[in-house]
C-alpha cells in the first residue's frame, strides 16, 4: 500500500464552521470588524477565517490566516479578533489560532471584497 502524508482525498483542507450555532453570525459580524491596515476590506471577506468553531458550551475556537506570513500585524491580528469576538453576549472564551495550511490565495475573498479592491 502507497502511504503519503498527504490529506485524504476529499477532505476539506478548511475545516467546517458551526454554521447552525446560535452564536455564529454574531461571531461572522465581529471579525467583520477586523480589517488588515493595508487593505481597505475586512478580513472576513478577504477570506481570512477559515474556521470559526462553536462548542456547545460556547467557547469559540477561530482559524484564520493572513495573506502573508510576513504581513506586520501577524502577531497582533489573532488578539484583535479575539477582542472583537469575546464581549459577544454568551461567548464564554475564544481561541484564535493562526493557520498556514492552505496558504490563502485571492480565490479566498468575497465577490464584495474583490469588488472593493478592483479585481472584478
Amino acid at each position: 500500500m502507497n502511504q503519503s502524508n498527504d490529506m485524504l482525498e476529499g477532505t476539506p483542507l478548511i475545516a467546517p464552521s458551526s454554521t447552525d450555532h446560535d452564536l455564529y453570525e454574531s461571531v461572522v459580524e465581529a471579525c467583520r470588524s477586523v480589517y488588515d491596515p493595508e487593505i481597505p476590506v475586512n478580513i472576513y471577506e478577504l477570506g481570512l477565517i477559515y474556521t470559526i468553531d462553536i462548542s456547545a458550551q460556547n467557547e469559540i475556537k477561530i482559524l484564520m490566516s493572513l495573506t502573508a506570513p510576513g504581513c506586520p500585524v501577524a502577531g497582533e491580528m489573532p488578539g484583535w479578533v479575539a477582542d472583537a469576538v469575546e464581549p459577544l453576549q454568551g461567548v464564554k472564551q475564544v481561541d484564535v489560532e493562526l493557520v498556514w495550511e492552505p496558504p490563502w490565495g485571492m480565490e479566498m475573498m468575497s465577490d464584495e471584497a474583490r469588488l472593493e479592491l478592483g479585481f472584478m
